[in-house]
């Protein structure tokens, strides 16, 4: 038993320090070869939890087998108990926060359907001006003509009613 338990030790080690160190280049080298290794199902079976279970229970077993009186099944089952909650809780207090902090600055124009902006520059009753809007992580500036065919001075706040080409469709904003 100690060489399944020093072989998952040592295999999820190396599994960490290749993925680290090699991940990246070892990705376009291949370019997407492994692309078929990646678990798409439940999101708790994450590659990282997995290999991270698998390497507690390594070490976990090495440990319960040298340092304690129980027997072979006890240990096994003891390493499993400890590699399930490692995998379990490096998901919860690592993959998945991980996975929440992601933020983009990308956004689509028909996502700003809907959202308030300012005037900068004053729009007129048939022409184009502009307007700010906060779109993603900040502050955008675009082309905008008025939907109601009515002059909107600078400063003004408003609603994007819709989009035309690249141009927004802005009403005042009357709260």
């Amino acid at each position: 038993m100690e060489g399944l338990f020093l072989g998952c030790l040592i295999g999820g080690a190396l599994f960490a320090i290749v993925s680290v160190v090699l991940g990246d280049w070892l990705s376009l080298a291949l370019d997407g070869m492994l692309d078929f290794l990646s678990l798409d199902g439940h999101p708790v079976l994450q590659p990282t939890a997995i290999v991270g279970g698998i390497t507690v229970f390594g070490g976990a077993g090495l440990l319960l087998a040298r340092h304690t009186p129980f027997g072979t099944v006890p240990v096994v089952l003891l390493a499993a108990l400890c590699a399930v909650a490692a995998a379990i809780g490096i998901y919860w207090l690592y993959i998945r926060p991980m996975e929440r902090s992601e933020n983009s600055t990308g956004y689509s124009m028909k996502e700003l359907t809907g959202m308030i902006g300012e005037v900068n520059v004053p729009i007129p009753a048939k022409g184009f001006g502009e307007v700010t809007v906060k779109a993603g992580a900040g502050l955008t500036n675009h082309t905008a003509a008025s939907f109601d065919g009515v002059e909107i001075a600078s400063g003004e706040r408003v609603v994007i009613v819709g989009l035309d080409a690249h141009t927004l469709l802005v009403s005042k904003l009357e709260l």
